[in-house]
């Protein structure tokens, strides 16, 4: 028996409400991090830190004051432990009230988030069977080939029309469906590719235990090839435009991918797609652009296909996808996701600004208006401007002088954004930029959570100011336990996470466990599932119930910033002065 399964036995003994009590990182610390818990209900007095057998006191402290947490009807208080710093295993207890699940406090103490939601993706591929040496009990077979895809009526061109059969293998299913759709692997895989550009050396050095880890790629870029060679198939190869998705005509039951047969199809052209496609290719081009040996012409691959979506968008400016309007037209209708951007203007400053990072042609810089108000939105899938800002600021003196002069008002905007977010985060009942708002709990709340704290992480690369980076390990904090609902929202890892989420292979598999390393979407008031909630609280409304598509879906979306958070704060932990010995 594991020394971790033990303590877990023991604890398993103590009274419930000690498991529901006590809000905090489920994982873990840094040694010289701050180290916070929120308990709710909790009487003044003292709490102390033990050994995880509860024999050794090694920390003792006061409560702090009664707070108001009005979003979620709650009295809070804090317990701060940030002054000590040893390393082990521990347990926070409160006399007579309760006590924790065991963590960590050690460097490294988020690599294996990092890791696990990374490999998330891994359990998302399509195409091709997990195998039990990578995927242990979670193996299954092959789903959805995609070598026979037909083109949707919707979709048909001179060159392809209806019907013909084009093959377009791999990539990641999006979320607890089984459809493919770019708009979303955009956002997902500039994420992605912006960990890898942001900390290269950290990204090198990842070992996910996939089937291409042995091979002379990272693994980051391994499991990015993976939905990277799909998107490719994606686009037009006669005109240069981009399908919008590839999808069933209406959702699967709740099976197994190779239990999931219907005729797949690849549906209109979009210029959302398009510019999402180009910016993204461009992005690949340059990273793989040093791994020309491994992967021979990629780079050049990625980048005429990029230039090639992007002078089809400037063709086809606003070629919205509307999917009611479509059905009206073309059958079969399609009643999967439909990524339904209603503006485009942000797409065309995300693929002008990545094209021009990739190729320094001016061009590309002065063909949008970069700036064209004082907004730094946080990135979804819908606005994804910032992520511009974002590769911008990250290319400093490599910036052609054209770019150079802006950079100074750029890294003004991004740091006024910054200093937005922090506000009041300090004297909020949990201490976290997220949750100061109704408005932060919405559909996919936990990634904007994890968006919240990349602005940060760039905020923090831009001034070295270690505020910014200590609020967005906090956003971290948030997501794995020091949050209202005490839930860590990361299937697999803490000691009180999603068990039932909305995602067909975990419901289907007949496992009581469900995937691990998937972000569940959080706490959304809009309830739009109609499912059942313990409360309409906007940061309590959160259902583990695989009924719950509007608070218990996964998505590849809402992964990739929570790999981006914790990989950063894993790369900058000494640097940032989480770890002892820090500058």
């Amino acid at each position: 028996m594991s020394t971790y399964f033990k303590y877990f036995s023991l604890l398993l003994a103590l009274p419930l409400h000690a498991q529901t009590v006590i809000h905090l990182d489920q994982v873990g610390f840094y040694p010289t991090a701050p180290k916070v818990a929120v308990l709710v209900g909790a009487p003044a007095g003292r709490f102390e830190l033990k050994t995880a057998d509860l024999t050794k006191t090694v920390f003792t402290g006061e409560l702090g004051p009664t707070q108001t947490y009005a979003l979620a009807a709650q009295q809070t208080r804090v317990a701060d432990f940030s002054a000590f710093q040893g390393t082990g295993t521990f347990v926070l207890t409160v006399p007579g009230q309760g006590q924790s699940a065991p963590f960590r406090i050690q460097p490294n103490v988020h690599e294996g988030v990092a890791k696990a939601a990374l490999r998330g993706y891994y359990y998302q591929r399509a195409s091709t069977a997990l195998l039990p040496a990578q995927a242990g009990p979670w193996a299954r077979p092959a789903g959805h080939p995609d070598t026979q895809v037909l083109v949707h009526p919707s979709a048909a061109s001179p060159a392809r029309p209806a019907g013909t059969v084009i093959s377009a293998p791999r990539g990641w299913y999006d979320a607890g469906d089984y459809n493919k759709y770019v708009v979303n692997s955009g956002i997902t895989m500039g994420t992605l590719f912006a960990l890898y550009e942001d900390f290269p050396a950290y990204s090198d050095q990842l070992q996910l235990h996939i089937p291409e880890s042995q091979n002379r790629l990272p693994d980051l870029l391994d499991e990015a090839l993976w939905n990277l060679r799909w998107l490719l198939a994606m686009q037009d190869p006669h005109d240069g435009g981009v399908y919008h998705k590839l999808t069933n005509a209406s959702f699967a039951g709740m099976v197994m991918p190779a239990a999931a047969q219907a005729p797949r199809y690849v549906v209109q052209k979009s210029t959302a797609a398009t510019l999402d496609f180009a910016a993204v290719t461009a992005q690949a081009s340059r990273i793989f652009r040093k791994f020309d040996k491994q992967t021979p012409g990629l780079a050049d691959s990625c980048l005429r296909a990029s230039q090639a979506a992007w002078t089809w968008a400037q063709a086809h400016p606003a070629v919205l996808y509307d999917q009611d309007a479509m059905n009206k037209t073309f059958q079969p209708a399609i009643a999967t996701g439909s990524y339904g951007d209603r503006t485009v203007a942000d797409e065309f400053i995300w693929a002008a600004a990545e094209l021009y990072a990739t190729t320094k042609a001016d061009s590309y810089y002065t063909a949008v208006n970069l700036y064209p108000d004082a907004q730094t939105p946080l990135p979804d899938w819908g606005s994804v401007r910032t992520l511009a800002y974002y590769t911008l600021a990250r290319l400093g003196n490599q910036a052609t002088p054209l770019a150079q002069k802006d950079l100074p008002a750029l890294r003004t905007r991004l740091l006024a954004a910054a200093d937005q977010l922090l506000k009041g985060a300090a004297a909020s009942p949990y201490q976290t930029v997220m949750g100061q708002a109704a408005s932060d709990f919405q559909w996919g709340s936990n990634a904007r959570a994890a968006n919240q704290g990349i602005a940060l992480v760039q905020a923090y690369r831009l001034s070295g100011n270690r505020r910014y980076l200590l609020a967005a390990l906090g956003n971290l904090d948030y997501l794995l336990g020091r949050n209202a609902t005490g839930y860590c929202f990361v299937t697999g890892l803490g000691s009180h996470s999603p068990q039932h989420p909305h995602h067909r292979p975990s419901e289907a598999d007949g496992l009581a466990a469900p995937v691990p390393g998937l972000l569940a979407g959080g706490p959304n008031p809009g309830q739009q599932d109609h499912c059942t909630y313990a409360s309409s609280l906007p940061p309590l409304s959160y259902s583990d119930s695989v009924c719950s598509y509007a608070s218990n879906e996964i998505a590849i979306n809402w992964n990739a910033p929570l790999v981006y958070l914790a990989g950063a704060l894993e790369a900058l932990q000494t640097k940032g002065g989480l770890v002892k010995g820090a500058k």
